[in-house]
């Protein structure tokens, strides 16, 4: 089991080394807006950009320089206002989805990346026409993407979520909160030791990985084994996400934060789609993470031990099978992958106190929509819940995304009540 810990943390960081490149962090005394106009590659020199505070005081104009970049410094964090002068931009290009305002957060010491995608003008004649359903599907691809991205860090907590309940029957809420370590743990090793994020988010999920074993062998063990009831043990973790909230607002605060690496990415376009480096790069690390688990539940001994033990623990207890120190490992396995889940999870956005928080009824949609228990359906039902909440504010205020995909888990469910890969159980 050494080894296989060793040989994995080897792979991951490895893998996240490849795939990250260099790090496109802006100065450490930063503190405002940045950006960055090309057309189909080319930069994009002249255009006006107005920047000014929620409330409309304008605060600065430039215009792009010759390699199509813009910056502006603010004197305080907060929500401001970014204009792009449509006028400005050169005869053949166009803005895709026509909005050119954009209203960014600035955190303390942070820069914000404001994106605006120019794209070549249509032909006169065809304008009306076709604008209007271009600018529909190239936002329904950005919102796919989007969703594709938020469902594959869903996944990664869901999955540990749904082997716990798999192998214990416990109902764990205070998963949220291992989701929130992972992400604190790898800003403590980047911004408190002074790591580069590479090395701080693999130590932070070894150690949340090992936080995660003591867990079990000094709480949740205990508890099985005087036979608490898994009603109570729910009701217990309940309690323990309250604890471990509580416990990183005094130690970590309640403000926003920031990874000191791949904060401030200019975008990169491809097709319809524009994003920062760091999202296509995420996307790799989560779905080969998922690929290596799914395997190893597959084809190792320990997964099949840890298949064995969710369908029957007391027979494969009588078959030879330590169920104990299976738990013990799918606990480790679990912390470890909710904690990476929660670095991806912060660098998509700042990090916070509420992080895990906020994305738990999304996991707990996607474990139950794709079947409690099932490490594949965790899987499926998480890309389905992340894309739904995306591409759904296409036609509802985004205010309202997470209720459309909760009403849609109820939909699935009141037909196939034992989710998308769930097996149907006999009561009674």
């Amino acid at each position: 089991m050494r080894r296989a810990v060793i040989a994995f943390t080897a792979f991951l960081g490895g893998l996240i080394f490849l795939l990250a490149g260099p790090a496109h962090a802006g100065p450490a005394d930063c503190q405002g807006l940045r950006g960055t106009l090309k057309l189909q590659g080319q930069p994009v020199n002249g255009a006006k950009i107005t920047v000014t505070t929620e409330s409309g005081q304008p605060v600065k104009e430039v215009t792009t320089n010759a390699q199509g970049t813009w910056d502006v410094q603010v004197d305080k964090p907060g929500q401001y206002k970014v204009t792009l002068d449509l006028g400005t931009l050169p005869q053949n290009a166009q803005l895709r989805g026509g909005n050119n305002v954009r209203t960014p957060t600035v955190y303390e010491g942070n820069c914000s990346t404001v994106l605006f995608a120019i794209q070549p003008k249509t032909a006169p004649g065809q304008q009306p026409q076709d604008s209007g359903e271009s600018s529909f599907w190239a936002q329904a691809a950005q919102l796919t993407f989007e969703g594709l991205n938020l469902g594959l860090i869903i996944a990664l907590a869901a999955l540990g979520l749904s082997l716990i309940y798999g192998t214990t029957g416990l109902t764990n809420f205070a998963h949220g909160e291992l989701v929130t370590l992972g992400a604190i743990l790898a800003y403590a090793f980047n911004v408190g030791f002074g790591l580069h994020l590479i090395p701080a988010a693999v130590i932070a999920v070894v150690v949340a990985g090992a936080l995660g074993y003591g867990q079990d062998r000094l709480f949740w063990g205990q508890l099985r084994r005087r036979g608490t009831g898994t009603i109570a043990m729910m009701i217990i973790s309940i309690g323990v996400a309250l604890f471990m909230r509580y416990v990183f607002l005094i130690f970590f605060g309640g403000q926003n934060e920031a990874f000191a690496q791949y904060t401030a990415q200019p975008g990169v376009d491809v097709g319809p789609i524009s994003a920062a480096p760091k999202n296509f790069v995420a996307m790799g690390i989560e779905l080969a993470v998922l690929v290596i688990v799914g395997f190893a539940l597959l084809r190792t001994r320990t997964g099949k031990a840890a298949r064995a033990v969710s369908d029957n623990p007391a027979l494969a207890a009588s078959s030879g099978i330590n169920v104990d120190r299976v738990i013990r490992i799918i606990w480790t396995l679990g912390g470890a992958i909710a904690a990476l889940a929660g670095i991806m999870l912060g660098l998509s956005q700042n990090l916070k106190y509420t992080m895990g928080q906020d994305v738990l009824l999304l996991i707990f949609a996607g474990v139950t929509l794709g079947g409690l228990g099932t490490a594949f359906g965790a899987l499926v039902g998480s890309l389905v819940v992340g894309l739904f909440v995306q591409v759904s504010t296409l036609w509802v205020p985004p205010e309202l995304k997470s209720v459309g995909a909760l009403a849609v888990l109820i939909i699935v469910l009141l037909v196939r009540p034992q989710g998308i890969l769930g097996r149907r159980e006999r009561i009674g």
